[in-house]
């Protein structure tokens, strides 16, 4: 049996862009295994767990996970890494998609990984995603968060 380093090593590199296989990561994960976005607060469970690669590898086809240190503790394997890729993708907003800007991106990011029995049942990244937004160009619009919560102080 592989050890749970081995295991995680395995499942950075099923979602390389330049390998990106969505059914070969699942087959990692328990059934009922999970896959947090813990920026975006967005899980993905079971079968839905491709969906969070293939979603990214829309966006950025050529993303690479950098991996920085692998420190194995047990059943939890924490990676630092750098997520990096091109924004050739359409980005998915609630507002509206941001069209592709060709911009680079090169993400901070720590991943914790929880297994149990050589499978994952638990996958946290912790990306910085607000250092990913404004790599693609993407400004943080504070005017319109002043507004709103001073118009929601108002109201209280």
């Amino acid at each position: 049996m592989r050890t749970n380093e081995e295991v995680v090593r395995e499942a950075y590199r099923l979602a390389e862009g330049s390998v990106l296989d969505g059914d070969g990561f699942r087959a990692l994960f328990t059934e009922d295994g999970a896959f947090n976005d813990m920026p975006n607060s967005m899980s993905f469970r079971g079968d839905e767990i491709p969906q969070a690669l293939m979603g990214f590898a829309s966006v950025f086809p050529d993303v690479h996970r950098e991996l920085l240190a692998v420190h194995a503790l047990g059943a939890v394997v924490a990676v630092e890494l750098r997520i990096q890729g091109t924004h050739l993708g359409g980005f998915p907003t609630p507002a509206g998609e941001i069209p592709p800007t060709g911009n680079r991106i090169d993400v901070p990011t720590a991943d914790l990984w929880h297994l149990r029995d050589g499978k994952i049942e638990r996958f946290d990244c912790y990306n910085t995603a607000n250092v990913l937004l404004a790599q693609i160009g993407v400004k943080p619009d504070f005017d319109s968060a002043i507004k709103a919560a001073k118009a929601a102080a108002a109201g209280a």
